[in-house]
């Protein structure tokens, strides 16, 4: 278990000088395995699929955090042939919950835990929220986020941000105006991998980069299907259909939209380009200090209204920055890949996910999720001491937002830093789209040379739901 290092930590050294002088019991003073309930943070959960069944997986392991209100419009969904495999959904993850906290003495004062359909009603209800961890579909990431974050409520929220370019901006801009702790989930951002990379780039190791290379096998979710189904059927027993499709047009419910494959549509999801460049574009975006990119554009495999492509390329121009010469900037996808580096050692393959760096002195290969990153070939690993440390450390991704929550630093990725970075890669999906060359103009989210963009970089909502 692991606890805060800030105000936990003051409260443990209290503990052991006042055991030094009487004996008083733990669960007044506090200690390892032990917080009390005033110094914990009331968590809620908004999206209790997989990925969120996961999160309250990984928050309840913080002693001084607890989760005391979920909220998902499906009672219970199987994911057993999908990515999470197991069963989800409220009711599974309620339970986990109560299993947990039922079970531990070192929870005492746990005021319980309530589910609701709608994450509207558990926010106007549940006065105790401090912070709301959101793992819906893409479509509703915006929406949950600035409902939270306008009544003080601190945010993470799974990536990508938003669904398009201009709520990114919306929810980046409200997040400052209610001044709350923030956090986007590409987890490798709170690693030791990104920060690796950024220490050789800006201590020269590898010198200037101009070119950099990024890609995943991740897609074909909705394959085979290239169009709407159909039919209609019917909606699965304890799921609110209305609730779940939320802020974007109504449609009947099919089984190619949820619980699981909503990600290969472009009314719900971002396409592989979203769901993996937050986290594999990742380091060359912190470590170049990509900015918003000149010109954007990209083909694929197969292009209609409904489902996104199977392959993508997508290609950036980023001006100079500071120092910083002008990048180019590839993505793949789709079983895709760049060109094979030539200082790749034989026997030495592409991942399924990775960035190459180039820079004019050296190759810097890296794993997804920032994993692993490596000066290529492996004699300059040899050759090359670690460089000097320039960023802080954090202890993993879920505590880094806990302790900014709890008035710590900012954490690693909150939607100041991540906005921006999420901002231009949702704008790839835009060229997709639109097939052309798009000349950026970031400060006014408008692509100068194509007017007919700005319905993909902003789209109109369901009556009964804005962005407030």
């Amino acid at each position: 278990m692991v606890e805060s290092t800030s105000r936990r930590g003051f409260l443990g050294r209290a503990a052991g000088t006042a055991a030094a002088l009487t004996v008083v019991p733990r669960h007044i003073l506090g200690g390892t395995g032990f917080a009390a309930p005033s110094d914990r943070l009331n968590l809620a959960l908004i999206g209790a699929g997989g990925r969120g069944k996961n999160l309250v997986q990984e928050a309840i392991r913080f002693f001084d955090a607890q989760i005391i209100a979920i909220a998902d419009p499906t009672e219970e969904a199987d994911y057993s042939k999908f990515y999470y495999r197991g069963v989800s959904g409220r009711g599974p993850v309620l339970k986990l919950v109560k299993d947990h906290y039922g079970s531990r003495p070192a929870t005492e004062g746990w005021p319980g835990c309530k589910d609701y359909a709608d994450f509207r009603k558990m926010l106007d209800e549940e006065k105790a929220i401090d912070g709301v961890m959101i793992a819906t579909p893409d479509h509703a990431h915006a929406v949950t986020a600035i409902a939270a974050m306008k009544l003080g409520k601190h945010v993470y929220c799974e990536k990508p941000l938003t669904r398009t370019v201009y709520e990114c901006r919306r929810v980046a801009e409200v997040a400052r105006e209610a001044k709350v702790a923030t956090q986007m989930g590409n987890q490798g951002h709170s690693g030791e991998g990104i920060r690796l990379v950024c220490e050789w780039i800006w201590s020269g190791t590898i010198g200037p980069v101009r070119e950099v290379h990024s890609w995943s096998d991740t897609g074909r979710w909705a394959y085979p299907l290239e169009g709407r189904p159909s039919e209609a059927q019917p909606v699965p027993k304890g799921m609110d259909w209305d609730l779940w499709i939320g802020p974007v047009p109504i449609r009947p419910y099919h089984i190619a939209y949820a619980p699981y494959n909503w990600r290969g549509w472009w009314q719900f999801g971002t396409s592989a380009l979203g769901d993996m460049g937050c986290h594999n574009l990742d380091p060359g975006f912190l470590a170049l200090k990509l900015g918003y990119p000149t010109t954007v554009e990209g083909s694929c495999t197969g292009l209609n209204d409904e489902t996104v492509p199977h392959g993508s390329i997508i290609r950036y121009e980023f001006p100079a920055r500071g120092d910083m010469p002008p990048v180019k900037v590839t993505w793949y996808d789709g079983g895709l890949r760049p060109p094979r580096p030539p200082e790749l050692e034989p026997g030495r393959n592409l991942d399924g996910n990775g960035i190459i760096l180039i820079g004019e002195k050296g190759t810097i290969l890296c794993g997804g999720w920032s994993n692993d990153p490596r000066l290529i070939p492996e004699s300059r690993m040899k050759e090359n001491p670690p460089p000097p440390r320039m960023l802080p450390r954090v202890s993993g991704w879920m505590r880094d937002w806990i302790d900014a929550a709890k008035g710590g630093n900012p954490s690693s990725s909150n939607f100041d830093v991540a906005g921006p970075m999420v901002e231009a890669i949702l704008l790839g999906n835009v060229a997709v789209r639109t097939g052309k060359k798009l000349e950026w103009d970031g400060e006014n989210l408008k692509a100068k040379n194509a007017p007919e963009a700005d319905r993909f970089i902003r789209s109109e909502y369901r009556k009964g739901w804005d962005l407030g």
